[in-house]
């Protein structure tokens, strides 16, 4: 399994691993499913800015994604992003997400990110231990602020420094100035197993 940047040609596949959350969970607040076109825009939208990452087997079928994006569109907020990972059906529980996260996390400290907070659908235990593992913790609830599938329903929020606050801070940098090489996966992974993955210190440094 190899975790690398998502490009549009991975779009139609993205869509695919994305589409049972919006059509048949509260876990997304979309309503309409997004297609390939959709998403090859969000990831041109992100440019270099914000990472997409794509995890992928030996065969090149993808088992999840994750990514960041602005957290709030106010100059000040510059500095924080909101972050987001989706597992291919089926695959929950064997140590994908985790291995996303620290690829995205790594990222994001690197460009110069101080802050990433996440948004959970409650309730949503399995996520909340994913992001906890990742070094989130809880910062809140939004409560019954969405409806769907027949319910009103709240949102959680965790939160993870990242690299470290400055008097001073430069703006983050591009993706492409901190992971220089496209044409090498991001992260080496062993195969898969039904445990999640030890802690990651046999990633390589950026």
């Amino acid at each position: 399994m190899r975790v690398r940047r998502a490009t549009a040609d991975d779009a139609a596949a993205i869509a695919s691993v994305y589409a049972p959350y919006v059509a048949a969970s509260a876990v997304s607040f979309e309503t309409e499913v997004p297609d390939a076109r959709d998403m090859a825009g969000r990831i041109a939208a992100a440019g270099d800015s914000f990472p997409w990452l794509i995890a992928c087997d030996g065969a090149g079928q993808a088992l999840g994604y994750a990514y960041a994006a602005a957290f709030r569109t106010r100059p000040a907020y510059r500095f924080t992003v909101e972050t987001s990972v989706y597992l291919a059906e089926g695959l929950q529980g064997r140590g994908i997400g985790s291995l996303l996260y620290a690829a995205l996390l790594r990222l994001l400290e690197a460009q110069g990110f101080t802050q990433a907070i996440a948004a959970i659908t409650q309730p949503n235990d399995s996520s909340a231990r994913l992001h906890e593992r990742a070094g989130f913790a809880p910062a809140g609830t939004y409560e019954q602020v969405g409806f769907k599938l027949g319910h009103w329903r709240s949102v959680g929020l965790w939160q993870r420094p990242l690299a470290p606050q400055t008097d001073a801070p430069a703006d983050p940098c591009p993706v492409s100035a901190v992971w220089r090489d496209e044409n090498e996966p991001l992260l080496p992974l062993p195969a898969m197993s039904s445990e999640p993955p030890a802690e990651s210190a046999d990633l390589k440094p950026l």
